[in-house]
């Protein structure tokens, strides 16, 4: 299995990127504070048993614009994919997600998901993602879905309550939204 880790604003973030016969890609991009970006990502799995692991995650605190489109095609039987993004906007920063899953004719025993989730700190944060499946073929699992929401006031004032500081527990919760996007790089 390949692994590729890209951070925006100091690694290059592929745009297309192909799977042959048995491959396997592990991706994670992370776009840090500060950095605004727009990038279209295309994955095609090509060959049979091909499969992608990937996830993003961002984190605006300002003024920043993210917007990622992520295409992935299926292209070939018994591929998989699973797609995790997950986003905290804040300020007036606007962050969005464009995802496709296509599914091309003759392309059965495919497994794909893709999940979007962004947490929004502010009242003029914006986050909005568009997830979508396109299936051509037959005998297939797919699963799509997307949440936008604010912190939990009652886990915060629970964390309250337990001595930890207002700050540190929004703080926590944070981290604990994008840990599983997160404890995927390596330290």
């Amino acid at each position: 299995m390949d692994s590729l880790v890209c951070i925006a604003g100091r690694d290059p973030v592929p745009s297309f990127l192909s799977l042959g016969e048995g491959e396997s890609l592990h991706m994670t991009l992370v776009v840090p504070e500060g950095v605004s970006i727009e990038h279209s990502l295309e994955i095609h799995l090509d060959g049979p048993g091909a499969s992608l692991d990937l996830a993003g995650a961002w984190r605006c605190s300002s003024d920043e614009r993210v917007r990622l489109q992520v295409i992935v095609r299926h292209n070939a039987p018994g591929c998989t994919s699973g797609q995790l993004f997950k986003g905290v906007v804040a300020g007036s920063a606007r962050a969005e997600f464009d995802g496709l899953v296509y599914v091309a004719p003759g392309a059965v025993k495919t497994e794909a998901r893709q999940q979007s989730h962004s947490l929004l700190l502010s009242e003029g944060a914006f986050a909005e993602a568009r997830p979508q499946l396109e299936i051509y073929a037959d005998d297939v699992q797919c699963s799509h879905g997307a949440t936008t929401g604010y912190l939990n006031p009652e886990e915060l004032f629970y964390m309250r309550s337990r001595g930890i500081p207002e700050e540190e527990a929004r703080a926590m919760q944070v981290e604990a939204f994008l840990a599983p996007v997160l404890n995927r790089l390596e330290l």
